[in-house]
């Protein structure tokens, strides 16, 4: 398959190429887009054929529930069965962004979708193109455009070098602006942090009051049954051994690192230093580069949890190989 690769930009992006992929969804191809998270690989959220094929393409286990992405709040109607207060007033000050709630799923939803799950996630992006493709085609579900357990593709070379011809279409515009998945609520009582992201728990009880952090969002365990991406498998692993320095380890990151280097091993390090938005921002982009430049290995200082550090704590959790303590 020729997969075909087009550049837009951000700001204004060509309306004929935006027709183009749509036209694409609709026929139930895939398009990879750009979102200010990562790069998402798309398909007609109404398709369950459409979205078997993202498994396909990515080796994405079927019990890992994808989201629906939508460009105007009227479209949720068409995703979700209830949509409590809650929900509203976290949409009226989070949307369009980074955050997905967890909702009970309209019939329109395929089971495909939720992996066999009676609740959907959904959520708007903050994105010029993403919402542009959105609002041409409808509704998309939509993952991270990488092959399953990779570093989520915070570039359109990122998908080019995972999906390349596996795939009908690229949408490149660059770099993302965020380079962490979204936040992901489940709307209980009270609502449960599954997946931190860059809307931090602080900014959720802002609006709803206080909420549980469920131990998966600390990446402290696996479910059974994930109940929203990100939940069950490893994710974001570079195939360089990643070694994490928890903060307060007694282990010191230099004696670390001069240890993997005596022992012939090409090795990294990612310091913690400037501020956590950058750290997460760089963070994706570097694991994937370090692994083309043919690391052995990546020793990452951490960081504390306050804020966005627990969501940068999830993603190296969940892509470490050796956590040290």
């Amino acid at each position: 398959m020729e997969t075909k690769i087009y550049r837009v930009s951000p700001s204004r992006p060509a309306l004929w190429k935006m027709r183009a992929c749509a036209k694409i969804l609709r026929e139930n191809g895939l398009v990879a887009f750009p979102t200010e998270t990562v790069y998402g690989l798309g398909a007609i959220a109404y398709s369950a054929e459409a979205v078997k094929r993202i498994f396909a393409v990515k080796g994405r286990p079927c019990d890992n529930p994808v989201i629906v992405h939508i460009a105007q709040i009227e479209q949720v109607y068409d995703v979700v069965s209830a949509f409590p207060d809650e929900a509203k007033a976290l949409t009226a000050r989070y949307w369009p962004g980074p955050l997905t709630l967890i909702l009970p799923k309209h019939r329109n939803i395929p089971y495909a979708v939720t992996a066999n799950l009676d609740t959907v996630a959904v959520r708007m992006p903050a994105h010029n193109v993403a919402r542009k493709l959105i609002e041409m085609a409808g509704p998309v579900a939509a993952p991270s455009a990488n092959l399953s357990g990779k570093p989520s593709p915070t570039r359109a070379a990122d998908v080019i070098a995972d999906l390349n011809g596996k795939i009908e279409a690229i949408i490149d515009d660059g770099k993302t602006r965020i380079e962490l998945e979204s936040t992901v609520i489940l709307m209980a009582h009270p609502p449960v942090l599954l997946r931190p992201g860059a809307i931090t728990p602080e900014m959720i009880e802002a609006v709803v009051g206080k909420i549980d952090i469920h131990p998966v969002a600390r990446a402290e365990i696996e479910l059974d049954h994930a109940l929203a991406p990100g939940m069950k498998y490893r994710h974001y692993a570079p195939e360089a051994k990643l070694v994490l320095i928890e903060p307060g380890a007694v282990h010191k990151i230099d004696e670390v690192v001069e240890q993997y280097r005596k022992a012939g091993a090409k090795t990294a390090v990612i310091r913690n230093t400037g501020s956590k938005a950058e750290f997460a921002r760089n963070l994706f982009s570097a694991l994937r580069d370090y692994d083309r430049m043919g690391y052995d290995v990546v020793v990452v200082e951490g960081t504390d949890e306050e804020g966005l550090g627990l969501a940068i704590m999830n993603r190296l959790r969940k892509a470490a190989s050796v956590i040290l303590k």
